[in-house]
């Protein structure tokens, strides 16, 4: 059993989609498959961490080749 930390810059997954730009199902794909983390702070609440989501679901674009 791992141990999971608070998130550091916590966010609702309605506030999070936009800023991965990607849905919120995709968002919750990704937590069921256990690619990010997630914590629920109410009965219907869940809030991930945009650190997590910036390491594991944003990738930079590799710059084209110089010519």
């Amino acid at each position: 059993m791992s141990v999971r930390t608070a998130p550091g810059r916590p966010a609702r997954l309605k506030d999070a989609a936009p800023y991965a730009k990607c849905s919120i199902k995709t968002l919750r794909n990704r937590i069921a498959d256990g690619t990010i983390s997630a914590w629920r702070t109410g009965p219907k609440i869940l809030v991930v961490d945009l650190d997590e989501i910036d390491r594991k679901l944003i990738r930079p674009v590799p710059a084209a080749r110089a010519r």
